[in-house]
């Protein structure tokens, strides 16, 4: 179930961006990513990866992208989802 969701969730949010960032179909993929996340690897896990004290600077601009994409703002909230992945996946 969880890769499902993952993929799901990777493939709405590239259909999105392909979409001109269309805004329903990215929040949709950003809640699909991180619910399929939430099932591979666990609640808590995924509690302590995000929230660890050297990856919070990267766990605030991914979820504050997540947010800024859910109040209809695609591009900005896309630009800080990215900026916010890399720093959390490097």
């Amino acid at each position: 179930i969880g890769l499902g969701l993952v993929g799901f969730g990777a493939f709405f949010i590239l259909f999105g961006m392909l979409l001109y960032f269309d805004s329903v179909l990215l929040a949709f993929g950003n809640i699909l990513f991180l619910s399929g996340l939430v099932f591979i690897i666990g609640f808590r896990r995924t509690f302590t990866f995000f929230f660890q004290r050297q990856k919070l600077k990267g766990t605030s601009f991914f979820l504050g992208g997540v947010l800024i994409v859910l109040m209809r703002w695609p591009i900005l909230g896309m630009l800080l989802e990215a900026y916010g992945f890399v720093s959390l996946f490097r």
